[in-house]
């Protein structure tokens, strides 16, 4: 045909030789007698081939996948059959003729595996790594569930590679000196859901030259080189992705080499409801679990089930065949682009190393997020993050330096010490009685003596947890507890070093601090499930915050004690306290109820030994209740008093109502867990009254081991004399006791009327009881105890409820210490009762004043502690010893109730109201 095509013409230039020859006559081959419609063939036929030309051109294009667009039948069969041919020479056009640009096939370099995958022929250790990894497994697949590939795969997803919604993810491919770049460049070029950008980052690399030239090589826009003479380690990678705006970021190790359908698979998963807050990947580690001696291993501890697990485990035969939560993953990350910066919340333990259990750490901690390991299907290398795992493996295997490991160790033993929960930790949630939190030195001091009371105390576990950094270092608070400094260090729990400072950095807002504190504590909360949460009371506002919401995230309803400094050495109780009990620490308020009229002297008195008792941190709310005759200055005193512990209420009557209505009307119960202590002005309290009381409800109304239904009030007062009894005879409950204990607290069927607190139940059963019974002639009550002196009482609230608690069988809890040391006292000064001119009596103060208890009342108990409810005599109402069931058939042989009931039968009563409702047999 005379025209020669080279290499440099072009197809245009050549079509055009054809056809000049053809005009021209130059080919014998022509007939001359049909030179218009040859003319006319060959025009439709350039026609034909422009159209043709301007689709191959487009599917051609570097920036155009085929496999996501439809297929043109033959178009896209000759593109795709040409493109690779193609758009090589374009390339180089692409370099303005640079004659040093290359082909991959020209500068790709290949890892060399050399060796076969270890397999372990430890029988003993496979068995021990099988048995973890299905402990592991059942306990997730109980709790939340895993699932094959199969089964995410058809998951419901926001995210498909057929649309309507496809993701963009942006891949980051670290390189240092590893050969297998190309081999990771091919795989993501042929995933089935294509890439939007590949960022190849090489950070102080020594064969940076060779890793730009393999990029260029590649000839894509897509695929860009990063490079930088100083190495940012292992965290460079994700300070970069901080940079994307793709959906998703893949951040893959140099020796991660993912098959063609990893890309659909992670994004599918991803963006299913129950993992998009979530980071994925191929490899994770299961950190140690906790040694039989309370210590935890080495996670590279050789032989030991503790130490963990590395999934998957060739080497004990552990495949992933269901997708399974780990501690932390390695090689690959697979996030949401949002979830990254989460990463850089706190300052890393160090930049050398540990990326990986940081970020897995930072994302539960801050974001709730879990890590998990997708499964694989063992018949398709395709859905395999690491299609080559032999290169992952070696890099695992030989991590073996002992510094590196030490530094490893040391970093998830502070993760776990800071509240990350491992599997370890949700496989096997601890129970302690007490978390004491401390964010100075002298809290830590402040705190000493009741965590060290309950460290020592049989069947107790408590811990403490320090701000550390500058707030307060660990190794200062040991020294502080009396503790070696070496307890900071080991892989025991004992003491929890926050390191707020030293990870938040200095700061003038209050946010960083509130949020480290919230972030661990919440952590160890769960872990732990302390039944109370200890602090001092003035610790900083924003701490206090922070514990508060921590405490509320507990599952377990855990507690937060504020302990006021001086409180501290004097609830050392609490460790004695059954665990079932300590929870309810917070659940009771106690309000103080003074009666008053025209004793202002007195009542000053009364007041000045309520400010100077002993309170634990509750809210006690305080009311006044005057008669219509109050004098002007006990309103001033009344007017002028500050009460820090809770609200102060003022209540004085109109109409004079007397003392029946002054007492009986002074407090109500607002809930079963509203308790009133009754105070008339004359009283003066014991600075222990407050935790008398306060260790008292716990240990008889608020362990739900202890049934005592008889229980209706509480005395501060230890009776002299037999009150009931004509004679009064003078009584000595120490002597009384002596065989059982000398300073045993009893119960007595006589309530106290000189400072006792009232049960709510029962003092709503007494109102009604009292609005029933209620004569303003005591010899029309209808209830006649035999022989008590009580039957002639008259305008006498305490008589009605001794008749109740008689007719039903209640007691009051009493004191019992020597001398008669009580929590209040009586100065039987003049009033309704004492010296009134129709009281025929004379009170001889010796009978009733008894001396306070000024000193811890805990080291006169039996065993120092409250007797089990069980072991607590029971009295009458004549001080003569009888069983509770024997104070009951007392009461029912009266048959004197609001209810006509046999001899052996008892009113039962709504507690909602105290209205009777029937009969019972007790």
């Amino acid at each position: 045909m005379g025209v020669v095509r080279t290499p440099s013409m072009r197809n245009g230039d050549y079509l055009e030789g054809i056809i000049n020859e053809y005009v021209t006559g130059k080919s014998s081959k022509v007939r001359k007698s049909s030179p218009s419609r040859i003319v006319a063939a060959l025009t439709c036929l350039q026609f034909t081939f422009a159209i043709y030309a301007t689709f191959l051109l487009y599917y051609m294009s570097p920036s155009v996948d085929l496999r996501t667009k439809p297929d043109f039948s033959w178009a896209t069969r000759i593109a795709q059959h040409w493109k690779h041919f193609i758009t090589q020479p374009h390339m180089l056009s692409t370099y303005d003729g640079n004659p040093l640009a290359q082909f991959p096939a020209e500068v790709c370099e290949h890892e060399q595996i050399d060796f076969l995958q270890k397999k372990s022929n430890d029988a003993v250790m496979i068995k021990l790594k099988r048995e973890l990894y299905d402990e592991v497994l059942e306990f997730q697949k109980r709790t939340s569930g895993t699932e094959t590939l199969e089964e995410l795969m058809k998951m419901k997803s926001k995210w498909s590679a057929k649309g309507p919604d496809v993701p963009k993810i942006t891949v980051i491919l670290n390189h240092f000196k590893r050969r297998t770049l190309c081999a990771q460049l091919d795989s993501l070029l042929n995933q089935t859901l294509p890439f939007h950008h590949v960022w190849v980052l090489s950070f102080g690399s020594p064969n940076e030259l060779s890793l730009r030239r393999i990029v260029e090589s590649y000839n894509s826009s897509k695929i860009s080189f990063i490079s930088s003479s100083y190495d940012f380690k292992y965290y460079g990678r994700f300070q970069m992705a901080l940079q994307t705006e793709s959906d998703f970021i893949y951040i893959l190790d140099d020796d991660m080499i993912p098959g063609k359908k990893m890309l659909e698979i992670l994004s599918h998963v991803g963006g299913t409801d129950k993992y998009k807050n979530s980071v994925l990947g191929s490899i994770g580690r299961i950190l140690p679990f906790r040694q039989k001696d309370f210590t935890f291993p080495s996670y590279r501890k050789f032989r030991s089930k503790e130490a963990g697990l590395y999934l998957p485990d060739p080497a004990y035969d552990i495949t992933v065949d269901a997708i399974v939560q780990v501690d932390f993953l390695s090689s690959s990350w697979f996030l949401s682009a949002d979830l990254v910066k989460t990463l850089f919340v706190e300052t890393p333990f160090t930049f050398m190393t540990g990326e990986d259990l940081h970020l897995s750490y930072q994302l539960q901690k801050y974001r709730n997020a879990g890590s998990y390991v997708l499964p694989v299907d063992p018949n398709d290398k395709e859905t395999w993050g690491d299609s080559e795992h032999r290169l992952a493996y070696v890099s695992e295997t030989t991590v073996i330096f002992k510094d590196i490991v030490q530094v490893r160790d040391d970093q998830w033993w502070r993760a776990l010490s800071t509240g990350y929960i491992t599997q370890w930790a949700a496989m096997y949630p601890q129970k302690i009685d007490a978390l004491f939190y401390a964010h100075s030195i002298s809290e830590v001091k402040a705190l000493a003596p009741l965590l060290e009371k309950f460290r020592t105390t049989v069947g107790k576990k408590a811990y403490i947890v320090v701000s550390g950094g500058g707030f307060c270092p660990c190794e200062e608070a040991a020294a502080a507890l009396k503790w070696p400094k070496t307890v900071c260090k080991e892989r025991r729990f004992k003491i929890f070093d926050l390191e707020i400072g030293a990870i938040s950095g200095a700061s003038n807002s209050e946010v960083p601090i509130l949020q480290a504190v919230y972030s661990s504590m919440k952590g160890l909360v769960q872990i732990h499930n302390p039944s109370l949460l200890i602090t001092v009371a003035d610790i900083d506002a924003n701490v206090k915050n922070a514990l508060k919401m921590a405490a509320q995230t507990s599952v377990n309803n855990t507690e937060l004690v504020l302990l006021p400094r001086s409180a501290v050495p004097k609830v050392l109780w609490m460790a004695d306290l059954r665990p079932t009990a300590l929870p309810n620490w917070n659940r009771m308020q106690i309000s103080v109820n003074i009666i008053t009229q025209n004793r202002a002297v007195s009542l000053q008195r009364l007041l000045r030994s309520l400010q100077n008792a002993f309170y634990v941190g509750d809210q006690v709310p305080l009311s006044f209740n005057m008669d219509s005759k109050v004098d002007e200055e006990t309103l001033k005193v009344v007017s002028n008093f500050q009460w820090p512990h809770g609200p102060k209420t003022i209540r004085r009557r109109i109409i004079q109502g007397g003392l029946i209505r002054a007492v009986s009307e002074s407090w109500y119960p607002s809930s079963d867990d509203d308790y009133g202590l009754l105070l008339e002005d004359d009283i003066e309290v014991s600075p222990y009254y407050y935790l008398w009381i306060k260790y008292a409800l716990l240990a008889y109304q608020y362990d739900p081991q202890v049934s005592l239904p008889e229980l209706s009030s509480i005395s501060l007062y230890t009776p002299r004399l037999v009150e009931v009894v004509k004679e009064r005879p003078k009584w000595n409950a120490t002597e009384f006791f002596k065989r059982i204990h000398p300073n045993t607290p009893y119960l007595h069927q006589l309530p106290c009327s000189w400072g006792a607190v009232f049960f709510p139940k029962h003092w709503r059963e007494f109102y009604a009881y009292m609005n029933m019974r209620f004569t303003e002639d005591a010899k029309q009550n209808p209830v006649q105890i035999p022989k008590s002196r009580t039957n002639g009482w008259q305008a006498s609230w305490k008589k009605f409820l001794i008749d109740m608690m008689y007719l039903r069988g209640y007691v009051s809890l009493y004191p019992n210490f020597p001398n008669q040391m009580s929590f209040s006292t009586n100065h039987m000064e003049p009033g309704a009762h004492i010296s009134a001119k129709d009281n025929v009596l004379k009170h001889n103060k010796a009978d009733f004043e008894v001396p306070l208890m000024k000193d811890d009342f805990t080291r006169f108990l039996p065993a120092g502690k409250m007797p089990p409810a069980s072991k607590l005599p029971a009295l009458n109402l004549f001080n003569q010893a009888l069983s509770l069931k024997g104070l009951k058939s007392a009461g029912a042989k009266l048959v004197q109730d609001v209810l006509s009931c046999a001899d052996t039968e008892l009113v039962v009563v709504d507690h909602a109201t105290g209205l009777p409702k029937n009969c019972t047999k007790f």
